[in-house]
C-alpha cells in the first residue's frame, strides 16, 4: 500500500508517518520509485503498537524506541521484553525516603513471601507499590495495608489472563508485542474496570439514601 493508506487504515497523519520512519521507530517502506515507497500490513500493525504506546500507555518516544527495540531483538526473552515495558510504565516510587517508605518496603517484602510471587521486592513495580503503601501512610490512610491481599487475590486471575492471552500467539513478534500491549492498555483496563466496580458498589450500598430506591 501507498503512505496515504498506510494512513487512512492506521489513523496516524502521514507527517506523523514519515516522522517515525525517521527516528527509527517504524521501519521504511519499499522503494517502487525514487520518491515512492509501498509498505504492508506490518507497517500498520507497528504503528497501532506505537500510538497504543503512546496514547494509552503514555511512554515517551525515547521510550517507545527502547521497547521497540526489545521487541525487535530475537535474542531477548519474552520475560525480558516484559520487563523493560513495566520498568517504563511503572512510576517510581519517589526519593522521599522515611520511616512510612522504610515499612511501606517491608510490607511489600512480607506481602511476596507470604504469596509466595516469584518477584523482588525492588523491582519497578515493587518500588512503585511501596510508593504508593508510604504514601498512604503520610495520608493517614496506613490501614490501606489490610487489603494488600485482597487486592492480590484480584491480580492474580487477571495475571493468569493476561498470559493466556499472550500464549495463544504464535510467532514470536506477535507474542512480545501481545506481551508490550498488554503492559500498559490491560493496566488501563483494569483500573477502568475498578471504577466502574466502584459505580456499582456504591448505587447498591447507597441505593435507599434519600428515599430512592
Amino acid at each position: 500500500m501507498r503512505i496515504g493508506e498506510l494512513s487512512r487504515r492506521s489513523g496516524v497523519p502521514v507527517p506523523t508517518v514519515k516522522y517515525y520512519v525517521r527516528e527509527g521507530l517504524l521501519p521504511p517502506g519499499r522503494l517502487t520509485s525514487p520518491n515512492q515507497a509501498s509498505y504492508d500490513e506490518g507497517h500498520e500493525n507497528r504503528l497501532r503498537l506505537i500510538r497504543a504506546l503512546l496514547d494509552v500507555g503514555g511512554l515517551s518516544l525515547s521510550a517507545i524506541a527502547e521497547v521497540l527495540g526489545a521487541v525487535d531483538d530475537p535474542a531477548q526473552p519474552v520475560h525480558k521484553v516484559l520487563g523493560v515495558a513495566a520498568k517504563r510504565i511503572t512510576p517510581a516510587e519517589g526519593d522521599e525516603v522515611g520511616p512510612e517508605l522504610i515499612d511501606a518496603r517491608e510490607d511489600v517484602t512480607a506481602l511476596l513471601e507470604r504469596r509466595g510471587w516469584r518477584a523482588e521486592a525492588d523491582c519497578p513495580a515493587g518500588q512503585a507499590l511501596a510508593g504508593v503503601l508510604a504514601a498512604l501512610r503520610r495520608a493517614g490512610h496506613g490501614g490501606f495495608v489490610e487489603l494488600l491481599d485482597v487486592y492480590a487475590d484480584a491480580a492474580e486471575p487477571v495475571a493468569r489472563a493476561d498470559l493466556d492471552y499472550v500464549g495463544r500467539r504464535v510467532a514470536r513478534e506477535d507474542l512480545v508485542e501481545s506481551v508490550v500491549v498488554g503492559t500498559v492498555l490491560g493496566e488501563a483496563m483494569f483500573a477502568a474496570l475498578r471504577r466502574l466496580a466502584h459505580v456499582d458498589a456504591s448505587a447498591r450500598a447507597y441505593r435507599d439514601e434519600g428515599g430512592q430506591g
